[in-house]
């Protein structure tokens, strides 16, 4: 069942990408312990399991194509980026780690610690909570945990745990020791999760959930008059954006000028795709034919995707990064599970004044709540055509805060350019024109900007805030004309 989930889900990333070996995964609460010994094969479980995995003593069957829950069994793409080795030598380490992302635009990642040795996998350890259930998509073998202590509390909670230290690194917007521990003996994420709850160092225990880019498959920019902006008189000079995305093709004329730093939060994986970046920075903040919103932002551009995913510990990588850059908008055109150390990361991003916009998602209206876009405090964006009418593939709920522009719009794209369509673009759209009114007054804070567009939105679809449209249809024009 395995092999066939991982063919499943390699094919659904892109056809290059190849297949990685992982071990049976379920975060299924009710199972006992004997079940979870059947799946791992352990020698505890003897000859009382059958030859798909289960306990012969009764009860339903678990194996990884039926009880894998959100277990996602990673293309090459990511075990480049999780490396697990299976003993010494091993490969060089993938991830930027230290005391704190690198200040410089264009400074290197160091490199990350080395998995720790040979694991002898733990017996006798405790359940301190329920094993947890996981939503969403998830790396298979992987717990990211904010420890309070030094280095030899992170190896101390390792060894005890029977855990790998792929990688520890210092967060400022999480305000503590961020450490990624690898699985090396096949227990389920919601197990291990459970036990680590058992040590009082590890302050929060988290999936490495993944995301995705919120793109869809595709005439000029409208926009400008859909909104309310002038693009005659737009501008958002020297205001500092960050954008979390694909790597970007900044060769593209559309970019000249506007890329005021990167950062590659994944500098072992190639580069193969620099479309959906390209289009983002693009709208927000492009120059001549293919204007952007805000010319004259200085867009500060963390490369966390390829082949339209990224984990959780990548991504926080790249907002920690946006916070030493000192910049007021991050725009996130991505979507995937509620995670606690995303949120707290968007929280505390908020009180440092920043204006963190989301796209809402293009999962269909029966799809759950898209995150980061439905954290408090995050402006959450949904995409509308030429004539304000919804995307159809556009996520609803009542998190939906404000839309904008985002159906078959003419934007930057690769060296060229492309029609896009997506709650990505809309997204960028509602940063480029944030830009314009923090250019207008510097000093506008945070939650100002968030009540101004709520309070000056064009109503659509029922009367008042509704799941669909948010507030409405952002109006920029009416937004900067209300006094602080």
């Amino acid at each position: 069942m395995a092999a066939k989930a991982v063919v499943l889900h390699a094919a659904i990333l892109a056809a290059t990408f190849v297949a990685a070996p992982a071990a049976a995964q379920t975060n299924d609460p009710n199972l006992s312990q004997k079940q979870i010994d059947c799946l791992n094969r352990t020698t505890a479980a003897g000859a009382d399991c059958d030859k798909d995995g289960g306990a012969k003593n009764g009860g339903e069957k678990s194996g990884a194509g039926n009880a894998a829950g959100g277990a996602v069994f990673l293309p090459a793409l990511i075990v480049d980026l999780f490396p697990n080795p299976p003993a010494p030598p091993t490969p060089a380490p993938t991830q930027p780690s230290g005391t704190a992302p690198p200040k410089a635009p264009t400074s290197t990642p160091a490199p990350a610690p080395s998995p720790s040795g040979p694991i002898t996998p733990p017996t006798g350890l405790n359940l301190a909570a329920p094993p947890r259930a996981v939503s969403g998509e998830f790396v298979p073998d992987e717990v990211l945990v904010t420890v309070a202590g030094d280095a030899g509390a992170v190896q101390q909670i390792a060894t005890t745990f029977g855990l790998q230290v792929r990688s520890q690194r210092q967060s400022r917007l999480l305000g503590t020791t961020l450490v990624r521990y690898g699985i090396p003996d096949g227990r389920p994420v919601g197990v291990v999760l459970a036990q680590l709850a058992a040590d009082g160092r590890t302050q929060r225990r988290e999936p490495n959930h993944i995301y995705s880019l919120q793109q869809t498959a595709g005439i000029v920019n409208y926009a400008f008059e859909r909104i309310a902006l002038d693009s005659k008189q737009a501008s958002g000079e020297n205001v500092r954006v960050a954008v979390i995305d694909t790597g970007i093709d900044d060769t593209n004329p559309a970019l000249k000028g506007v890329i005021a730093g990167q950062f590659d939060a994944m500098p072992n994986v190639p580069i193969k795709k620099r479309d959906h970046g390209t289009s983002v920075d693009g709208l927000i903040a492009g120059v001549g034919p293919l204007e952007g919103m805000a010319p004259g932002a200085r867009i500060y551009h963390a490369r966390a995707f390829e082949g339209g995913k990224s984990s959780m510990d990548v991504i926080l990588s790249a907002l920690d990064w946006a916070a030493e850059q000192d910049v007021r908008i991050i725009n996130m055109s991505f979507v995937g599970p509620k995670n606690d150390l995303l949120g707290t990361a968007c929280r505390n991003a908020r009180a440092l004044g920043m204006v963190l916009v989301a796209a809402a998602g293009n999962n269909g209206p029966k799809a759950p709540y898209g995150y980061p876009a439905a954290f408090d405090g995050v402006i959450a964006v949904t995409a509308t055509d030429a004539k304000d009418g919804l995307m159809p593939q556009a996520n609803r709920g009542a998190y939906v805060f404000i839309s904008a522009p985002g159906v078959e719009m003419l934007a930057p794209s690769g060296a060229g350019s492309d029609v896009v369509t997506g709650t990505s673009f809309a997204a960028a759209i509602v940063s480029g024109a944030i830009a314009n009114l923090i250019h207008a007054t510097p000093d506008r804070s945070a939650d100002d900007i968030v009540k101004a567009l709520a309070a000056t939105a064009k109503d659509l679809g029922p009367k008042g805030r509704d799941n669909d449209f948010g507030y409405g249809l952002l109006d920029i024009k009416a937004a900067g004309a209300v006094k602080e």
